[in-house]
C-alpha cells in the first residue's frame, strides 16, 4: 500500500462526504423520519464506494482506501436506518 503518493483532491472529497453522512444519520435518528431519503441514490452511491475501493485494491492501492471503506459503512448505515423508520412509521 502507497503511504506517500495519494491524491489530497480525492481525500478531501472523501472527507467531505465523511462529514455529511453522519449529519444525515443524525437527523434521521432524531426525526425518526425518511422523508427526502431515497434508497435509490444511497444504493448508487454505495455502488460508487465499492467500485471506488475496488479501483485502489486492484490498480491504486493508497491509504485513501479506508476512507472510502468508512464513507461505506457510513451511508450503508445511513440505508439501514432509512428500511428501518420507513418500516416503523410508515408515511
Amino acid at each position: 500500500m502507497n503511504l506517500t503518493h495519494f491524491s489530497p483532491w480525492e481525500i478531501g472529497m472523501l472527507l467531505c462526504f465523511a462529514c455529511s453522512w453522519p449529519v444525515s444519520i443524525i437527523k434521521t435518528l432524531r426525526t425518526k423520519k425518511t422523508a427526502g431519503k431515497s434508497p435509490v441514490f444511497m444504493s448508487i452511491i454505495i455502488v460508487g464506494y465499492v467500485c471506488g475501493i475496488l479501483h485502489k485494491c486492484f490498480y491504486n492501492p493508497d491509504v485513501v482506501l479506508y476512507l472510502y471503506f468508512f464513507n461505506l459503512i457510513i451511508i450503508s448505515l445511513d440505508l439501514l436506518l432509512y428500511f428501518y423508520y420507513a418500516k416503523k412509521y410508515p408515511s
